[in-house]
């Protein structure tokens, strides 16, 4: 088994389709890792994931807006490609089985608790947090014994 799970924001708002009459939600998911590198430097590394939903629960869409913390999990790919300076380049898609919305609405306003839920039956889901998942990432990464 493959599994991925993604914290991360969306890169912007979703897209809607309908594909050989199944309902898919697509979207991107950028999750940035902070870091020191080996002379001390703080450094950041953005790794972005396109996301494929494949459900008919579409009124999750409404809230998949750009900036929105979501939680994803689902299988994997990797597509290799050639860039714009004729390069090797690959891209890691995800075909999403989870999605949860975290943390309070971009508007500042509090969300129903289960508007953002969905998931496939197949995967238990959980309730919609309106809190922040960590407030500081920066100390939680401080504290970790590794």
């Amino acid at each position: 088994m493959i599994k991925l799970q993604i914290v991360g924001n969306l890169g912007a708002d979703c897209m809607l389709k309908e594909v050989n009459g199944k309902n898919v939600i697509n979207f991107n998911v950028a999750h940035t890792e902070k870091f020191k590198d080996s002379q001390g430097n703080l450094r950041e590394r953005t790794t972005w994931v396109n996301c494929a939903y494949w459900t008919d629960r579409m009124a999750v869409a409404q809230y998949l807006k750009k900036g929105k913390l979501v939680y994803v999990e689902g299988s994997p790919e990797a597509e290799a490609y050639s860039n714009k300076d004729n390069q090797p380049a690959a891209t890691i898609k995800l075909r999403v089985r989870d999605l949860q919305l975290l943390g309070g609405s971009l508007d500042g306003g509090q969300e129903n608790s289960n508007a953002g839920s969905s998931s496939n039956s197949n995967y238990n889901s959980g309730s919609v947090s309106t809190k922040p998942v960590a407030a500081n990432l920066d100390d939680a990464a401080d504290d970790l014994p590794f």
